[in-house]
C-alpha cells in the first residue's frame, strides 16, 4: 500500500496507546490506510543491540515516566491505569485475529482500553474473553488462536519485519522510507503527510 502509515507497537508499551489514535486521525485526515504491525517489543530491543535493563527495572526512570505517562494522557484525553501484566503476546497476536475480520482499529482500540486504559491483566484469558465479547467474536475460538502466538506465522514475520526494517522501539511509524519512533513525534510525521 504506497503511502500507507506502517504503525509498529506493542500492548506493553503506554506509548503505543498514547499514540494509536492520532495515527488513526491522521491517517483519516490524509486519506492514509493503517497497516498494523504488533510485534514483540523486548525482542526488537534485543535484536537493536538494546541490552540494558527494562524502563520498570530503574527506579528513576519509571517514575519519572510514569509522570510522563500521566501527562500526555492528560493532554490527549485519555484514562490511564498501569496494566496488570505487561505479558503482551497473546494480544499482540490477536490483531492478526482482528486483521482476518477487517476490524483491525477497532480491535487495537478495545485492547489498549482494557489494557492501559482500565489497567486489566492483558495476559489473562479472562481478559481476551472479555476482548472476544466486545468485538462480537466467539470467545473461545479467539483465545485459543491468541493463545500460539508464539508459534503464530504472522507473528514471527512481523517481528522479522520489524527487524528488518531497523525498528527498535515503538509506536514506530513508517511511511514508505521514512522513519520515525515515539508518540511524540506525531507531530514530524504530519508535516511528511502535508508536504505529499
Amino acid at each position: 500500500m504506497s503511502g500507507a502509515l506502517e504503525l509498529y507497537f506493542d500492548f506493553m508499551s503506554p506509548f503505543a496507546y498514547l499514540a494509536h489514535n492520532r495515527v488513526c486521525e491522521l491517517a483519516k485526515r490524509y486519506e492514509r490506510d493503517v497497516i498494523y504491525q504488533p510485534i514483540d517489543l523486548p525482542s526488537a530491543k534485543l535484536a537493536a543491540g538494546n541490552t540494558g535493563p527494562a524502563n520498570r527495572d530503574i527506579p528513576v526512570k519509571i517514575d519519572y515516566l510514569m509522570t510522563d505517562i500521566h501527562r500526555w494522557a492528560e493532554k490527549l484525553g485519555l484514562p490511564v491505569t498501569f496494566p496488570a501484566s505487561l505479558d503482551s503476546h497473546k494480544m499482540n497476536a490477536g490483531t492478526f485475529y482482528a486483521l482476518q475480520k477487517g476490524c483491525a482499529k477497532e480491535y487495537v482500540r478495545e485492547a489498549f482500553a482494557l489494557g492501559w486504559g482500565l489497567g486489566g491483566d492483558i495476559s489473562s484469558d479472562q481478559t481476551l474473553t472479555k476482548l472476544a465479547e466486545t468485538m462480537g467474536w466467539d470467545p473461545d475460538h479467539f483465545v485459543a488462536y491468541a493463545s500460539a502466538a508464539k508459534e503464530l506465522p504472522e507473528y514471527i514475520a512481523s517481528n522479522q519485519k520489524a527487524v528488518g526494517k531497523g525498528v527498535f522501539g515503538v509506536p514506530t511509524i513508517i511511511v514508505g522510507d521514512q522513519m520515525w519512533w515515539g508518540n511524540d513525534r506525531l507531530d514530524f510525521v504530519e508535516e511528511f503527510l502535508a508536504q505529499k
